[in-house]
């Protein structure tokens, strides 16, 4: 495995422990050249997934898209990197486990609110904004008014 700070081959594995559930193997890894530590992940090839976007174009899935959104809708909110990576595993793993190897995008938006919603509400309003492209401030209103309802129906 090559160093990603200084390119050297000559890295050594430190620490190894399943995450995810035992799907994936966490690696601490040390670079003998320049002496930084970094972190890999080991994950169990699957079976390519395929999204259906809006216009019916399909590609392949893209881990890093959705991990993108969420980060953008938690922008300066008190949410740890280490809390979005699990809401992506979550995700991806409800994903793998389904019987099509083809997911429409809307399944995909509709996990990712889902998961946010419980969450934080502020980032579920901003994902949830752009997802469903709200066009006017009465459209935000009428989301959080729709969320505050929900809330207090589990209350």
């Amino acid at each position: 495995m090559k160093c990603p700070y200084c390119g050297a081959e000559d890295t050594g594995v430190v620490d190894s422990r399943p995450v995810d559930s035992n799907n994936a193997i966490r690696r601490r890894r040390h670079c003998s050249v320049c002496g930084k530590r970094f972190t890999t992940y080991e994950r169990v090839e699957t079976l390519p997934l395929i999204v259906i976007k809006k216009d019916n174009n399909r590609e392949p899935y893209d881990r890093s898209k959705v991990e993108a959104g969420i980060i953008r809708a938690c922008h300066k909110r008190p949410i740890s990197t280490a809390r979005i990576t699990a809401i992506v595993d979550d995700i991806e793993a409800e994903l793998y486990n389904r019987s099509s190897r083809e997911v429409p995008s809307m399944v995909i938006g509709e996990l990712v609110m889902e998961r946010l919603k419980n969450l934080d509400p502020v980032a579920y309003v901003r994902f949830a904004s752009v997802y469903r492209e709200f066009k006017d401030v009465n459209t935000f209103i009428d989301e959080i008014k729709q969320f505050m309802k929900t809330e207090d129906l589990n209350k």
